[in-house]
């Protein structure tokens, strides 16, 4: 099992990435405020691989470095400049939250156990895209969220929590998605306590 950086003897600086409106990264900015008095962790930067997301916006608004990053087909070129703001913020953690592209196993590795992501499925259920199309397809009783860490497969890292959703029998896919999203902006944070308090490691 890799060796687990935490718990830490000060609060943790958090970096956030996002591609779209931010709603996971909202959860998170209410738990973990820039200027509150929170000691286990807080938002200090805020990436997102879209120059005209919302999660930017958010990030801004209550003083959180907020930094587009082009992503396009340079991944690589994108890998650096995210490391190196990571390194530049001193960052402890990084938050995938609603993040739609794929990190590269060298980067994965030099982040290995700091890394973690939100899926909206019950894993090692429906991974990758349109987690919530698969799950009403297959027919199941019931879906949900995992927050997990990140390796280098896709949505194959260890779960850190978990959140249930009961399928209704008028579900589509915008229904459930967004009964699922209420459970992920509970479970994000809660899993953030628990990897930085060294209780789940990767």
């Amino acid at each position: 099992m890799p060796e687990s950086p935490f718990p830490l003897a000060r609060q943790a600086r958090l970096a956030v990435f996002a591609s779209g409106r931010g709603s996971n990264l909202a959860s998170l900015l209410a738990a973990f405020p820039p200027a509150g008095d929170e000691p286990l962790a807080a938002v200090r930067l805020v990436l997102s691989d879209r120059a005209g997301a919302y999660a930017l916006e958010r990030a801004e608004a209550v003083g959180v470095a907020a930094v587009h990053v082009p992503f396009g087909r340079d991944r690589d070129g994108f890998e650096r400049r995210a490391d190196a703001l990571l390194r530049e913020y001193a960052v402890d953690l990084v938050c995938l939250a609603g993040f739609m592209r794929v990190l590269s196993p060298a980067f994965v590795e030099r982040w290995q156990g700091r890394v973690i992501n939100v899926h909206p499925s019950l894993l090692p259920a429906f991974r990758g895209l349109h987690a919530q199309r698969q799950a009403l397809e297959a027919g199941v009783r019931e879906s949900g969220c995992t927050v997990h860490f990140v390796d280098a497969g896709i949505d194959t890292g260890r779960a850190i929590v978990q959140r249930r959703v009961v399928l209704e029998a008028d579900d589509d896919e915008a229904s459930l998605a967004a009964r699922i999203l209420d459970q992920e902006h509970i479970a994000y944070p809660e899993a953030v306590r628990l990897v930085l308090r060294g209780e789940v490691r990767p």
